[in-house]
């Protein structure tokens, strides 16, 4: 198993790729690439064992990558306190702006990974102006970078309560992950721009955005992405009232499987979160937790 099958399913088209020999490589970029598909695929303990351990590495951007990747993790599971004590010492490990790698394995893609993450830590607590300000901090240089600043513009709007701002942004993330062809990227970025419209909700917006959900949720079923299965099923169930029943069914069992998956601390964070709609596990009554604006920024 070498690198470039690696970076092809944790930024290209083979996202749901088995790479659990990889997690045992003497690279520690292998490693990190094995520990971002395995986080894709929703096997958050797995992936926080690889960077738990790497956030150590004496190799500064991989250090730096470890700790924004288990950040993103602990938002996704409603840690948005645990995360961003991580993002800032990923930050605090790099010292240039480099950019040297088509995917942001440099410094200057991991300072963004790090700035970025920051913002998206801001929204989870409610400080819009702090995210806006480190969002502008950010400059993307890799594909990657670009496609993430896009959905954490969307999603600062999205907290704002000005949907109709976070389409251009959205739209532009879209692009970005098109032309790069990853598909674990293509369909966060069909959910955050279907989600956008949806909310925006004018009449040509709101069938688009449930079009593109939809798309969305077959794809993550199909890729075994099951950390975008479950929002994506309830911003259906929120927006579509021809939605076929099972899907809430596919929501519960996708989110039952990402908790399963997490380490136990994780999960009681994930719980006790009000960003997580823990009560579908509970009773299957309408979630605790609003997808349309609390997706959580990978």
């Amino acid at each position: 198993m070498d690198e470039a099958y690696l970076r092809r399913s944790a930024f290209g088209d083979q996202p749901g790729a088995p790479v659990w020999a990889a997690t045992r490589s003497q690279n520690p970029t292998e490693r990190w690439l094995a520990a971002v598909t395995l986080g894709g695929q929703g096997h958050y303990a797995a992936a926080a064992t690889i960077l738990d351990d790497l956030q150590h590495s004496q190799n500064d951007v991989i250090a730096s990558l470890a700790l924004s990747t288990r950040a993103s993790h602990c938002r996704q599971l409603g840690d948005h306190t645990g995360a961003r004590s991580r993002d800032a010492r990923a930050l605090a490990r790099i010292r240039t702006n480099e950019a040297t790698d088509p995917d942001g394995i440099d410094p200057a893609g991991a300072r963004t990974d790090a700035l970025l993450g920051l913002a998206a830590d801001a929204i989870g607590r409610g400080r819009l102006d702090e995210a806006r300000r480190l969002h502008n901090q950010a400059e993307p240089t890799s594909w990657r970078s670009k496609t993430r600043h896009g959905w954490v513009a969307a999603e600062i709007e999205l907290a704002d309560n000005r949907a109709e701002h976070a389409v251009p942004p959205a739209e532009a993330a879209r692009n970005h992950a098109y032309q790069h062809k990853s598909i674990r990227h293509q369909v966060k970025s069909d959910l955050v721009l279907g989600t956008a419209l949806v909310v925006w909700g004018t009449p040509e917006g709101l069938t688009r955005g449930v079009e593109l959900v939809e798309c969305d949720l077959n794809h993550s079923v199909t890729h075994g992405l099951f950390s975008l299965i479950w929002p994506s099923a309830l911003v259906l169930v929120g927006n579509d009232p021809t939605v076929a029943s099972n899907v809430i069914d596919r929501a519960m069992e996708a989110l039952s499987c990402v908790l399963r998956r997490a380490d136990p601390i994780s999960r009681r964070v994930a719980l006790e979160s009000p960003w997580v709609p823990t009560g579908l596990l509970r009773s299957g009554d309408p979630p605790n937790a609003d997808p349309q604006t609390n997706f959580l920024t990978d």
